[in-house]
């Protein structure tokens, strides 16, 4: 029998699919996977891979991380203002691709300095506080964050 998640999952894919006006035929052939397998994923019948759900909020242009909550594969209550952040950047329609980028990689550089890191790890996204130093984190030029502060 399919858990709760998996039928939250279905109904919200079902949702954002009705929402982009694609048929899911349409959404299936986008996201690289068959009509059947995507039409039991959204009847709750079928639990997707990370990789499968990747593939499915690329198509419908979403945030994959959002998907990963609903099913299940992300911690929500720890997870989910950061996966609300995303998606709501993500789905803004006055932003191009290139300013919502940006900003994903502006906020992300905020909260690598605010010690959490993302990771990575068999397709879904773990953020986890950082206690060692963040390499490869720079620090902001004059330019990147607004006036800085100088010794006076």
């Amino acid at each position: 029998m399919a858990s709760l998640n998996v039928g939250n999952l279905g109904e919200y894919l079902r949702e954002q699919r009705r929402s982009a006006q694609l048929s899911l035929r349409q959404l299936a052939d986008a996201a690289g996977v068959s009509n059947p397998y995507l039409s039991q994923i959204e009847r709750g019948l079928r639990k997707p891979s990370a990789e499968v759900l990747q593939q499915v909020a690329k198509a419908l242009r979403i945030s994959a991380e959002t998907l990963y909550v609903r099913a299940g594969i992300l911690d929500a209550e720890r997870d989910l203002d950061e996966v609300e952040t995303r998606a709501v950047i993500l789905a803004d329609p006055t932003l191009n691709e290139r300013q919502k980028q940006v900003l994903l990689q502006i906020y992300e550089s905020f909260r690598k300095e605010n010690g959490f890191v993302a990771e990575v790890a068999e397709g879904a996204v773990e953020d986890r506080p950082d206690d060692t130093a963040v390499r490869g984190t720079r620090t902001a030029d004059a330019g990147d964050a607004g006036p800085q502060r100088t010794a006076g």
